[in-house]
């Protein structure tokens, strides 16, 4: 197939992913819509659908133009390669917060040249990805974040007390040395053809120093960057995990982490990459509870999304604060919110025994833990009376937690929060003169909720129940066990904010 015809299949491709997303866009904005209507009434704020504001800039980032145009836009990339003129049109630059409170800026390119990017990184990685060391996980289809905390979980399930080094760099994509980068080209065996190296260098074009983060083509080059980096962790012979610059390093002999910490100075000199001292946490025991220790020791590592000890895996704190911030948020849009307005038109008031707005909160809840599933399809999954179902909920971009201690405290506080936002819920009915103590579900205690909820019945299908982390996990680690991590992980998971 010709470079052209082979950029026309990657340009529509691109630009129908964004023209896909912005019409998911446009459906969640209208149904939001639509639910704060029913909830808040006249009171509900009105519908804005908006397009990014560098549409504007040129047509070239309008998906919808560029689907039209594809195949003419093409054929004039093409050309240029093969006459080394082409250079990527002037990207926007978008700022993303982080969440030690910087910004970090990702770069938008015009479609055309995105789907360039994504169409050399393929090339290069198809042929080159065996090159890369086996603990480097990012950016490859080979490996993905969740192989990275299962190979250190194992290894640290296997030792009572380890040393490990964990470090971070500061703006490690904006800070790579061009010199250092393409000295990376002739060595090492990798294969860059003429025509490769011409589209990686008018991609850096207009930089002296780093390389833009926010296309493809980096995530190759990030992982180049790194690959001599990575081999003599490997002849030094400690164990490492690196996920594009997060990476810590592990082993027994206190003697060999020293002297990995040697190797990463060494590293960010030759690459100019600075070590971010502020959030690099340096070399520390890791050992069980309880078991004595005679230099500064810790027991337990955060690492993309998980807490990983010697004897367990659980959700990192951060983002269990996370999941907690989105259950209690569902709660309050739904119970608490639509009675502190100004006026209850538009509200149904609770009577009979029914709340549709805590019918609505439970769905919700339900499906953003399982993620369309119900507790009757998992129960039947784990029986066996099925045979497959799909993880999308949030706990799928989480399927190697074995902490049941801390899913039994999220089931706890889950049925906690549920039950003081009915109470509130109650108490600001009785404030409008609507008594419903005295009704479901508004009466029930908090153990009798759980129960009532399991066994309500509405339109023939049990639509209270309360979802239970402990239950998807166990789903989860079945899905593991029978299928693998990649057929059970959320499909998301490689872009997911950990």
């Amino acid at each position: 197939m010709s470079l052209e015809n082979r950029l026309a299949i990657a340009i529509k491709k691109e630009a129908e992913k964004l023209i896909c997303r912005y019409h998911e866009y446009h459906n969640n904005t209208h149904a939001e819509f639509l639910r704060n209507k029913k909830r808040l009434g006249d009171s509900a704020p009105p519908k804005s659908i908006k397009k990014p504001n560098y549409w504007n800039i040129d047509k070239k980032f309008n998906p919808f133009y560029v689907r039209r145009k594809h195949k003419n836009i093409a054929k004039s990339i093409a050309k240029n390669i093969k006459l080394r003129t082409y250079n990527p049109n002037k990207p926007f630059i978008k700022e993303v917060p982080k969440h030690d409170g910087g910004k970090r800026n990702v770069t938008i390119y015009q479609i055309p040249d995105a789907a360039v990017s994504k169409l050399f990184f393929n090339r290069l990685l198809s042929k080159n990805k065996h090159r890369f060391s086996s603990f480097s996980y990012a950016y490859r289809n080979d490996r993905n974040v969740h192989f990275a905390i299962q190979d250190i979980s194992v290894d640290l399930k296997n030792s009572e007390r380890i040393f490990i080094a964990e470090f971070d760099f500061s703006d490690f994509f904006g800070s790579i040395s061009h010199n250092y980068l393409f000295d990376q080209f002739g060595k090492n065996g990798f294969f860059i053809s003429p025509e490769e190296r011409f589209i990686i260098r008018a991609f850096l074009k207009d930089r002296k120093v780093g390389i833009p983060q926010g296309t493809s083509i980096s995530l190759f080059l990030a992982n180049l960057t790194c690959w001599s980096f990575d081999q003599k962790l490997e002849k030094e012979g400690v164990k490492f995990s690196r996920y594009a610059d997060d990476t810590i390093a592990w082993s027994p002999e206190y003697s060999k982490i020293c002297n990995s910490f040697l190797l990463i100075n060494e590293f960010s000199k030759e690459a100019g990459i600075r070590i971010n001292i502020t959030k690099s946490d340096g070399i520390n025991l890791l050992s069980k509870p309880n078991l004595h220790s005679e230099i500064s020791s810790k027991k337990s590592l955060n690492f993309l999304g998980y807490t990983l000890s010697v004897d367990r895996v659980s959700i990192k704190n951060k983002s269990v604060d996370k999941i907690k911030k989105q259950i209690s948020y569902i709660l309050y849009r739904n119970l608490i919110q639509p009675l502190k307005k100004p006026s209850l038109a538009g509200q149904k008031i609770p009577a009979n025994d029914k709340d549709e707005n805590f019918l609505t909160a439970m769905m919700q809840i339900r499906r953003y833990l399982y993620g369309g599933l119900s507790k009757k399809h998992i129960n039947d999954y784990l029986s066996g009376r099925i045979n497959r179902i799909f993880f999308k909920g949030i706990m799928s971009f989480y399927p190697l937690v074995d902490d049941t201690d801390q899913l039994k405290e999220l089931d706890g506080w889950l049925l906690s929060v549920i039950y003081r936002s009915l109470q509130l819920r109650a108490k600001l009915l009785a404030t409008w003169s609507f008594n419903r103590y005295h009704i479901f579900p508004f009466n029930q205690s908090r153990g009798e909720l759980l129960k009532r909820c399991g066994e309500e019945k509405i339109y023939g299908k049990y639509l209270l129940e309360i979802p239970s982390f402990l239950l998807i996990h166990q789903a989860l680690k079945k899905g593991l066990i029978e299928k693998g991590i990649e057929k059970i992980m959320n499909p998301r998971s490689l872009g997911y904010d950990y």
